[in-house]
């Protein structure tokens, strides 16, 4: 569970810092692009990945899932917080949850005990309470959050396929897939640079670059939880998305000073249960 934990506090502080650059008015597309180009340099001096794979079977389908549903679900996931706001677009980024969920007990066989199924439930529960807030856009459109939860859904279950790989290493896989989230990300940054005559700034740049060594944490731990907890996939899964809550609602009222209703207490309190649940589930 440490590598669950590592890995949320990367990504809390991954959408810490997205916010931060929002209210500075920075170009998030193009700090989200450099991000990917400091991660695969990371991994490629970090690990020094195999890149020889001679007569191995490589996985191209899941390599080029992954690079092209990074970048893109993050576009769509902007487009659905502009649309339909940040509240529902949230609410469909944790419910994304219940596809890896599934896919644990249909595509990876693991076998859920009672203590682990009350984790869930209560888990679920601690979603829609945490994220009972109101949204100042009344929009209904549910199609940009119906594409954000299908996106991370898909997203979590190609990386647990990844952490499982025998013939190649997690950190080969990394690299790979960071090299092809950049390429797809700058294809796009080259065409709004040409088409929408948009401006490349230094401080963009550089801002992506120290964002893809939080990204690259979250992802890195994130295939280690998957790989020390091979037999588990929904504990990672699960345990992931309530840390997210709980470490960024935390977050969310130290740092950025946001209105916390009793029903978010609440929700925040069942995502604590739910984890020690899911935990107990895991050494019982």
């Amino acid at each position: 569970m440490w590598f669950v934990l590592l890995s949320v506090i990367c990504s809390v502080t991954v959408g810490l810092f997205l916010k931060v650059a929002k209210k500075m008015q920075l170009s998030v597309f193009q700090i989200i692009t450099f991000n990917y180009f400091s991660a695969l340099l990371l991994t490629y001096f970090t690990y020094q990945p195999e890149l020889t794979f001679k007569e191995k079977t490589i996985p191209y389908s899941l390599y080029i899932g992954l690079a092209i549903l990074l970048p893109i679900v993050f576009l769509i996931q902007a487009k659905s917080i502009k649309e339909t706001g940040i509240v529902k677009t949230d609410i469909a980024q944790r419910l994304s949850l219940f596809i890896p969920l599934t896919a644990s007990y249909f595509i990876f066989n693991e076998t859920f005990g009672q203590l682990k199924i009350i984790g869930f439930i209560v888990g679920f529960s601690a979603i829609f309470f945490t994220l009972n807030k109101k949204s100042d856009n009344k929009s209904n459109n549910w199609v940009y959050p119906l594409l954000v939860l299908l996106g991370f859904g898909i997203i979590d279950i190609l990386f647990k396929k990844v952490a499982v790989l025998k013939e190649f290493n997690f950190t080969t896989s990394l690299f790979i897939i960071f090299c092809g989230a950049f390429v797809i990300s700058i294809s796009f940054l080259i065409g709004k640079i040409l088409v929408q005559k948009e401006k490349l700034e230094l401080k963009n740049i550089l801002w992506g670059l120290a964002l893809g060594i939080l990204n690259f944490g979250n992802i890195l731990f994130y295939l280690k939880a998957h790989k020390a907890l091979s037999e588990n996939p929904s504990t990672v899964f699960a345990g992931m998305n309530m840390g997210v809550i709980i470490l960024g609602s935390i977050a969310g009222i130290l740092i950025f000073k946001e209105k916390i209703t009793k029903w978010n207490y609440f929700g925040i309190f069942l995502a604590i249960v739910s984890i020690i649940f899911i935990t107990l589930s895991q050494i019982m």
